[in-house]
């Protein structure tokens, strides 16, 4: 038997941001791209209490294995920042490109998303756009067209847009996990 899940937020602003949480890498590194977008609710206004956590690869590929991931020391890639959104429902990273973790398959973003009226957090993941990888990948083939492509950012200068859409036209494909509670 499990307990139902309390809805999370909207209080992370007094405790879960941290100094440099949305830098996984400096903003001046010469390899730094943006990721940014907004988080959107049903009816495509912009949530202002939402917070994301970013989890990616390097640009090697690797995943960094140590501990202290929200320690900023001002050059070392950590993969792995927190933001919060403004009152727009904007949130922004200053991160590098991924690369993919196993050849073959494409490089993702893994996000998490809290916010108000959750009753849980939401995963999922957002691809750089690379159209000969992404088809072959047996998770987003699986996918009708329409629904892959909220998982797919847009190229912009000096970065990629990933807006969530929590529920209604153009909802984002969220994950679940084996051991996620149901």
């Amino acid at each position: 038997m499990t307990a139902p899940g309390q809805t999370v937020g909207p209080f992370f602003h007094l405790g879960l941001p941290y100094a440099g949480g949305p830098d996984l890498v400096p903003p001046g590194h010469p390899d730094a791209i943006r990721l940014h977008g907004r988080v959107l609710d049903g009816d495509g206004i912009g949530v202002p209490d939402a917070l994301l956590e970013l989890w990616q690869a390097g640009p090697d590929g690797n995943v960094p294995q140590s501990a202290g991931s929200i320690h900023r020391d001002g050059w070392t890639f950590t993969g792995f920042g927190r933001a919060a959104t403004d009152a727009d429902g904007h949130y922004t990273f200053t991160t590098v490109e991924p690369a993919a973790t196993d050849p073959g398959r494409p490089a993702f973003f893994a996000v998490t998303v809290f916010a108000r009226g959750l009753l849980d957090r939401l995963f999922t993941r957002a691809y750089p756009p690379a159209a000969e990888v992404l088809e072959d990948d047996p998770f987003l083939s699986a996918l009708p067209a329409g629904r892959r492509a909220t998982l797919i950012t847009t190229r912009e200068d000096r970065g990629l847009r990933f807006d969530i859409r929590l529920q209604g036209d153009g909802e984002t494909v969220f994950l679940t996990y084996p051991r996620q509670a149901t």
